[in-house]
């Protein structure tokens, strides 16, 4: 495989060029493993169902931020370990949200039909309905596994040097430390909502600001020998950026197109998902609203019209107003870091970006 040298400096971060570079190291990786399963008489399931997920529409955040990272650190050299690196992020993802779909029982994702669902229906053959079911989870599970040994491998035939690892790799572990204390959280909490705005706000940063942001531009910053301070500088931004996000992502959950998140607009609320938007609106109920709220959130055979009566409620009492003053205050805290952070040129130029597509997205 071949892959475009793509040097720092302030044309040389191009999103469009990592994402199809990342494509075609998953590519190639998948390629090889369906071969070696076919020479050792494996399923040829496990690698389609794979390769399906990862090709399905995602936006490939983490390995841009840390491909971003690594030219905000000033990063030398041909690119090619940075971006396999960055590709392990993808195949760690793919493990993450197949587990997460397989406890949220979500039946699509990205507009397609979850991986634990696409099994069910590859083995319904001589199976109930429950049992093949059954039998999707179980598979589903051992996929994301699979992804998550497939990450590692990916990681440690990167080309990485002795430094590199020992630079980076206390970060990949506090990374994936971090996003399963806020699966934790997040799983423990769902289904019984609280007006606990803090315990939700610390779920928002586990799984999604330290996670999805601030450690892969830490991992890429780290490839490239960042020192400390600047590390600092990158969290500063992220943090905000990375909770904005997340709020963003919660009021879609409620309020968003299906047609262009993917995902149904009750999900959220059938879950009683422990979101700061659930969070503020139960601060702010009235004793009746407040009894509506807890009789729908969590509610697994919740209706269109119940769900148009919490989303009212929400209205009426402004916690989506509240929120939206949230995602504002995030974003111009992390412009103001991000000004006054020691960046290469493209890499600030590409944050800012991101910072503004995690106020103003649809989807």
């Amino acid at each position: 495989m071949t892959t475009t040298t793509a040097p720092a400096g302030p044309r040389g971060l191009d999103r469009d060029l990592v994402r199809g570079e990342v494509d075609q190291i998953l590519d190639t990786f998948l390629t090889e493993k369906a071969r070696t399963a076919a020479g050792q008489r494996m399923p040829a399931e496990v690698t389609d169902v794979l390769r399906g997920f990862l090709f399905s529409g995602g936006k490939r955040i983490r390995p841009l931020l840390c491909v971003t990272g690594w030219h905000a650190a000033g990063g030398q050299g041909h690119p090619h370990p940075v971006l396999r690196t960055a590709a392990s992020l993808e195949m760690f993802h793919a493990f993450c949200l197949i587990h997460d779909d397989v406890m949220d029982r979500s039946d699509t994702r990205r507009g397609h039909p979850t991986v634990h669902r696409t099994l069910a229906s590859h083995h319904t053959r001589g199976r109930t309905n429950t049992a093949a079911d059954r039998l999707g989870d179980s598979a589903a599970v051992l996929v994301g596994d699979l992804a998550l040994v497939w990450s590692d491998e990916l990681l440690h035939t990167a080309g990485l040097t002795h430094r590199q690892l020992a630079d980076f790799l206390p970060l990949i572990d506090a990374m994936r430390a971090e996003v399963m204390y806020g699966q934790y959280l997040d799983v423990t909490a769902t289904g019984t909502p609280t007006d606990d705005v803090e315990r939700a706000l610390t779920v928002c940063r586990c799984k999604t600001a330290k996670y999805t942001i601030e450690r892969p531009l830490h991992i890429g910053a780290a490839l490239a020998g960042a020192a400390p301070a600047l590390l600092e500088a990158l969290s500063a931004f992220a943090v905000p950026v990375g909770e904005a996000f997340q709020l963003r992502d919660d009021i879609l959950g409620v309020f968003g197109d299906p047609a262009l998140t993917g995902k149904p607009a009750l999900d959220d609320l059938r879950d009683g998902k422990p979101t700061v938007l659930a969070a503020l609106t139960l601060r702010h109920t009235n004793r009746a609203q407040a009894e509506q709220l807890r009789r729908y959130l969590g509610s697994p055979t919740l209706t269109e019209a119940q769900a148009d009566t919490v989303r009212d409620i929400i209205t009426t009492v402004g916690a989506g107003r509240m929120v939206e003053t949230m995602i504002a205050e995030r974003y111009e805290q992390a412009l103001q870091e991000l000004q006054a952070a020691p960046l290469e040129p493209s890499a600030a130029r590409l944050l800012r970006e991101l910072a503004d597509s995690a106020v103003r997205r649809r989807i």
